[in-house]
């Protein structure tokens, strides 16, 4: 009887051995699988946040105007051509994600070809925002000199816009793959190129605002060459078959996806934007403005990591749910989003220590920086929430619900957070911690309703929606092969 209990204690003892080394070589798989995706997706977004920023220090020693025409330009007209192009394009992220996943590996080509034609369509729509410019400043009220460079901008910001659709949609494909570091290799050279032709043609040859933004536009494509020749020259042998006419055929769930995943990306940008605009309204705008612009120049440095976590989310979902794994699934997420939240409370421990000290490196004025140090706590706020929420909106588009969230973004964001922010910030004399607050608001409503709505989700049903939406969409093998050989791909 003893030798029976001891045994049964001696089983157990390694069960619980056995789980426990089960877990931990499952956490270190995933997390290895995780960092594949989100190591070069960081770098690679700071590379392109880089790119801007180098343009901007260049053209800021060209004068003032052509550097409030070129902010302008960026911070209103190709940030909106962004938002929209980028929120378009993450519903190629759900379907490739899947379709790898479910290993129907040669509809990831056709997904992307289709992807191309929304996406040129879109882009073909936004051009009369480019060309039009000037006229359009000038009636909003902005300085019509501002406006006429403003305008001249513009135009070379056409190439910038019809590069995203190139630049987005491989990468999605890729990352669907886990074949993103090509990405980061081509980053890392274009942005080295950008550093050296900037110099070259502002500093040297004195091509100035001209040799600017030429430098500009081939850092955005110097990328997009390199991946496409990574794509259609045997980098992707089973997923990318050549061009068929397959593209062609059943776009409108695509159409449908994809403005459904613009709608939500949109509406958090847009969000961002508000925030700014209603800064500009209040007592003191100057330095108020000033010490936002630093706070949210460090805030976008920092969701930079965030973007990377939020790719690496809605691809590990994706491939799960496209596999067949809803606890593959739900482990993913655990793990993406427990990383994600370590760092940011690593960085919002930093942040308050910090305070306005940060301020320094944009202003040499102790106003601002004072009004900085005001704001750190928000800053930091913002950053912890930011650790969250974009894998949480990652989720989503790994699991195809970028419509569900959008209608949370309008109530979070537009019926909560800025109402609030404006009694805040304009009735009960806040100013711009009172708006900022308002914001944060809307945010953590948002992050909590996501939090929910993962929580609460039947994976077993969203791996049977997942299954439906490849078999719905789904083209053989042979037929696709055969659909290029008639079109000479």
């Amino acid at each position: 009887m003893g030798g029976d209990i001891n045994q049964k204690l001696l089983t157990e003892t390694t069960k619980n051995e056995e789980e426990e080394v089960l877990f931990k070589e499952r956490l270190w798989t995933e997390m290895k699988k995780l960092w594949i995706v989100a190591g070069p997706a960081i770098f690679t977004r700071f590379s392109t946040f880089g790119v801007t920023v180098i343009s901007q220090a260049f053209v800021g020693h060209l004068g003032p105007t052509e550097l409030a025409a070129f902010s302008l330009c960026f911070t209103v007209l190709l940030r909106f051509g962004n938002g929209v192009l980028l929120g378009m394009a993450s519903a190629l992220e759900t379907l490739c994600g899947q379709a790898f996943g479910a290993k129907q590996y040669h509809m990831l080509g056709i997904y992307l070809q289709r992807s191309w034609i929304v996406l040129f369509a879109t882009a073909l729509c936004l051009l009369p925002i480019y060309i039009f410019t000037t006229p359009i400043l000038i009636a909003l009220g902005q300085d019509k000199i501002i406006a006429t460079v403003a305008g001249y901008i513009s135009y070379w910001f056409i190439g910038i816009v019809f590069s995203f659709i190139v630049s987005f949609t491989c990468q999605m494909f890729l990352q669907a793959q886990s074949k993103n570091m090509i990405i980061a290799y081509l980053a890392a050279f274009s942005i080295g190129i950008h550093i050296c032709l900037s110099w070259l043609l502002t500093v040297k040859l004195k091509y100035g605002l001209s040799g600017a933004l030429l430098s500009t536009i081939l850092a955005y494509w110097i990328p997009n060459i390199g991946q496409l020749l990574f794509v259609t020259c045997g980098g992707c042998k089973d997923t990318w078959k050549g061009f068929s006419m397959l593209a062609f055929k059943d776009l409108m769930p695509v159409v449908k996806l994809s403005l459904s995943s613009g709608a939500m990306l949109c509406l958090e940008l847009w969000y961002n934007t508000i925030l700014v605009l209603l800064t500009g309204n209040l007592k003191n705008a100057q330095v108020a403005i000033d010490a936002l612009a630093i706070c949210l120049n460090i805030n976008g440095w920092e969701m930079m990591i965030s973007l990377g976590f939020l790719a690496a989310a809605s691809v590990r979902v994706s491939n799960e749910l496209g596999r067949g794994s809803s606890k593959g699934a739900k482990f993913s997420i655990m793990t993406t989003t427990l990383t994600s939240f370590c760092i940011g409370c690593v960085l919002f421990v930093l942040f308050l220590f910090l305070r306005g000290r940060l301020a320094y490196i944009f202003t040499e004025s102790e106003e601002v920086a004072n009004a900085v140090a005001d704001l750190s706590p928000l800053l930091a706020c913002s950053i912890l929430l930011n650790s969250v929420q974009p894998v949480l909106s990652g989720v989503a588009v790994g699991a195809g619900w970028q419509s569900i969230v959008a209608w949370v973004n309008i109530a979070s964001y537009y019926l909560v957070g800025i109402p609030i922010g404006v009694v805040l910030g304009y009735v009960f004399k806040m100013e711009v911690k009172g708006v900022w607050v308002g914001m944060l608001l809307g945010t953590l409503l948002q992050t909590v309703t996501l939090i929910i709505i993962t929580w609460k989700t039947d994976w077993d049903k969203q791996v049977l929606l997942a299954r439906s939406r490849v078999n719905k969409w789904f083209v053989p093998e042979s037929r696709e092969t055969n659909g290029n050989q008639e079109n000479g791909a």
